[in-house]
């Protein structure tokens, strides 16, 4: 995981091009099966996504997971 919050129980998976196939789909789709099976929420963004837009991952994670 890339960040977690364990107050919030809230893990942030950014995601790369090496997450672009269809073996790394099948093993982060097992990897946030089991974490959401412990009660945790997983939340993925690409890699681009953060660098280019930092302000609206900041924002869709402050709007899905405020108390």
């Amino acid at each position: 995981m890339d960040f977690f919050c364990p107050s919030e129980r809230l893990i942030v998976e950014l995601d790369g091009e090496i997450h672009l196939n269809v073996t790394a789909e099948e093993k982060d789709q097992m990897r946030t099966q089991y974490f959401e099976n412990l009660d945790y929420k997983v939340i993925r963004f690409e890699n681009k996504m953060v660098f280019d837009n930092l302000q609206s991952v900041i924002l869709e994670i402050k709007d899905n997971y405020k108390k």
